[in-house]
């Protein structure tokens, strides 16, 4: 069964970036968003970077995972603001600051499931050797750019597996806990293997180079996004 965070919706037209493209925007995104600023300017790029990966997953027709984003990064952002002026200094700091700061992570980490999601490893892969990359680095990325998405789809199984069963309900949180995290995680160490066995069965660790059929390659749709990220960056040099 093809899970359906494999799926190919990315490949159209109007959104294909490559690969390096996608790379160079979760990376900024997630620096710029981690980075403290008291400038006007630099606040309106920040949100504007926020709502980029809301975009991005419309575009994508992951509807669900938009959906969590723009509750999750609603509530951190808002919650805060609500809460402080009415609770004690203590909690402030041990809960409410924290969740202030899961927004400045979300928008990269949302940024980091688009690149899963839309990149095949081929295409990675591919993107990594014109780069010039060293085996060493690439081929790593390579097996977790399967692993995440197989793990998802793992714990969906188990999870089905006990509903089935009816073992482990919402009613016992530590029965539910055990019976589906113990073979969850006895899944994972399978599955980490079997990647690390595919991928050296495919010879990506191989000296000699690797021949790929990827269309990967820069377009125009990419020159505006280094347009966008360069000005972006420039801006957020003098105005920091």
């Amino acid at each position: 069964m093809i899970s359906n965070i494999y799926d190919t919706t990315a490949k159209a037209k109007q959104l294909y970036l490559d690969p390096r493209t996608k790379i160079v925007l979760c990376l900024t995104v997630s620096s710029i968003m981690l980075i403290s600023s008291n400038s006007d300017i630099v606040k309106v790029m920040q949100i504007a970077f926020s709502i980029l990966p809301f975009i991005f997953l419309l575009v994508l027709k992951k509807f669900k995972m938009a959906a969590y984003y723009f509750v999750m990064y609603s509530f951190s952002a808002l919650i805060p603001r609500l809460l402080i002026p009415y609770l004690p200094n203590v909690i402030n700091v041990l809960f409410t600051g924290v969740i202030a700061l899961f927004t400045q992570f979300l928008p990269g980490m949302m940024m980091a499931y688009f690149l899963i999601v839309s990149t095949t490893v081929s295409e990675f892969v591919a993107a990594m050797d014109r780069m010039h990359v060293t085996k060493k680095i690439s081929m790593p990325l390579s097996v977790l750019f399967r692993f995440f998405p197989t793990i998802v789809e793992e714990y969906g199984h188990v999870r089905d597996a006990m509903m089935m069963r009816d073992v482990g309900s919402i009613r016992n949180p530590m029965k539910m806990l055990e019976y589906r995290m113990v073979p969850f995680l006895t899944s994972i160490v399978s599955i980490g293997n079997d990647l690390s066995a595919s991928a050296l069965t495919r010879g990506l660790n191989a000296p000699v180079n690797r021949t790929n059929v990827c269309p990967i390659g820069f377009t125009w749709r990419d020159g505006i996004a280094f347009f966008v990220i360069i000005c972006c960056l420039i801006i957020f040099i003098f105005f920091r």
